[in-house]
Parts: structure tokens; sequence; C-alpha cells
């Protein structure tokens, strides 16, 4: 397996199917490791990242697409978040959570509930963002981002996402492949996916075996001629917390909180939750972050 991780995306030669496949099991391994997220949240997590990584990829360039879901089951919030050039992270409300696994699977949706999706879709600084929402139809997330896309786009897809722990929990593999139909498909085209669907191994288990993100397309797409789309962009973990940010988000404490903490003398420390990257903020920085949210108070 190639040490560059990137998504590779392909049109079919009559441009009436576009797909997507991504290696991802670097990336994923880094949010565990970053978060010392436990199975249920590594894989919830790892499959929104891929699935964004995945959306991201039709973008243009600068612009960035997240997956945010709300359930009303224990792991209750997850979100992703991806850029047309590879860059991703993740996070869930509750990376510490423990379910039972039933017959050595990790099951996500009982650990998801009912709930929405979210797919926003962030335009570069200036443009207003495009966001669509709809029920989740399965929470296991790949069938929920098909969902969306025939619900909010019309668009027929088939999303297949993989993310397999070992039995220490630590993630050997994360992938996946997005498959959606153009105008001017066929019934013909239609049928032959479904009949490599129903053939295709777990997309974990083809990684686990060594396959690629081309190898992924091939047991998909391999009845049709494809034409590879450039996209040369390795995927990373990234995030984009910095020390403003971090007081902004300390602004939302309020008034009462800030007071409170600036009276005891002490320096507050906080950590991003997607990158564990801490922050120190002095009695002197909480004391202008007290002062911008009172000035905002009075508008």
């Amino acid at each position: 397996m190639s040490s560059v991780e990137r998504v590779h995306k392909y049109l079919t030669k009559d441009l009436t199917v576009r797909a997507a496949a991504v290696v991802a099991t670097r990336v994923v391994e880094e949010m565990q490791a970053t978060q010392n997220s436990f199975p249920i949240s590594t894989v919830a997590v790892g499959r929104s990242m891929v699935a964004s990584l995945l959306m991201a990829s039709h973008l243009k360039n600068k612009q960035e697409l997240s997956v945010f879901i709300q359930g009303s089951g224990p792991l209750s919030q997850v979100f992703a978040e991806a850029s047309f050039e590879g860059k991703v992270r993740g996070v869930s409300s509750h990376p510490h959570l423990e379910m039972p696994i039933e017959h050595e699977k990790i099951l996500v949706a009982p650990a998801i509930g009912i709930g929405l999706l979210t797919i926003t879709h962030h335009l570069p600084i200036g443009g207003a963002p495009h966001r669509g929402t709809v029920e989740l139809a399965t929470s296991e997330i790949g069938d929920d981002i098909a969902y969306y896309l025939q619900q909010s786009h019309q668009i027929g897809s088939v999303v297949s996402l993989g993310v397999h722990v070992n039995t220490f929990g630590k993630v050997e593999a994360a992938g996946g492949i997005l498959i959606e139909l153009m105008p001017g498909h066929t019934e013909e085209t239609v049928n032959a996916i479904e009949a490599r669907v129903k053939k295709a191994k777990p997309i974990s288990t083809r990684i686990l075996e060594g396959a690629t993100a081309e190898d992924l397309i091939k047991d998909y797409l391999g009845d049709f001629e494809l034409i590879e789309m450039d996209h040369n962009y390795p995927i990373e973990y990234s995030c984009r917390c910095t020390a403003e940010r971090v007081k902004r988000s300390v602004g939302l404490l309020g008034l009462e909180e800030l007071d409170s903490t600036i009276s005891k003398a002490e320096e507050l420390e906080v950590s991003c939750e997607f990158c564990g990257r801490r922050y120190v903020l002095t009695v002197d920085d909480l004391k202008e972050v007290r002062a911008e949210v009172y000035k905002q108070s009075l508008n």
C-alpha cells in the first residue's frame, strides 16, 4: 500500500457515473491517537471522516464540507470536516463511550440512535455556507449519506464506508467508496452496479487484504471503462485551531463564569478537542476576552 493516501476520482467514459475512493487508515489512526477514542466512537467518527473526504473531493479549490450527526443515542453527536485539498478532522461528543460488541461487530446505529444528518458545504471566506438536513435513515452513516444525496440532490448513489479496529481497539483499516449516478445513466448501468455491490466484500476487509483505492473502484465498477480525474492531494489529519479561536470559544462561557475564573487569578488551560493542542490563557487574556464579551452584550 502506498504511504501517501489520497482520494482517487473517476468518471465512466460515457460520463454517466462518477466515483471516488480512498484508503484513509492513517488519518483515522491519527484521530484515534489524538483523542484516545474508544472503538464505537472511533468507528463512527472514522466513517464520517471518510464520507467527508469523498464528498469534499467533488467540490472546488478551498471549499470544505462537514458531516454533522445528532442522535438520540449515547454517542449523541459526531462531526467530521474535510477540504477539497484533503485536510480532514473529526470528533464525537463522547469519545470514551463503551458499548457491548455483538457477534464481534461494532454496531454504530444503537450508539447514534434516531436523529438528523446535516451536510454543510463551506465556501471560501465571504460566501454563505449551503446546508441540508435529513433524518437519519439507518444511523450506520453510509446509508445516511446516500439518503441525503437522494433527498437533497436527487442523486442515486452507493456509499460504502469501513473502519476496522482490532481486539485491542486500535484502527487497522479505514476507507470507503462513493458512486454517484449522473444524468443520462441507463437501467443497464444501475443493474451492473447493483450486481457488483451484492458481490463486494466489506470495505475494511478489502483494505485489510491490501486493497488500494484503485482496487476498491475495480470491485464496484470493473464492468465500466473509466477515466481517472486529476486530484493529487495527499490526505492529512489537520486542525484549524488557533489562540484566537480558543479565546472566542472561552467567550461563550459568559460574563458570570469569566468573572469567577478571573477572580481566582489563575491561568486557564484549554485543549482542542480535535487535535489535543493545549492553550494557556493568562488572567490578562481572560480580561481581554471578558471586555470583548461585555462590548458585544451592549450591541
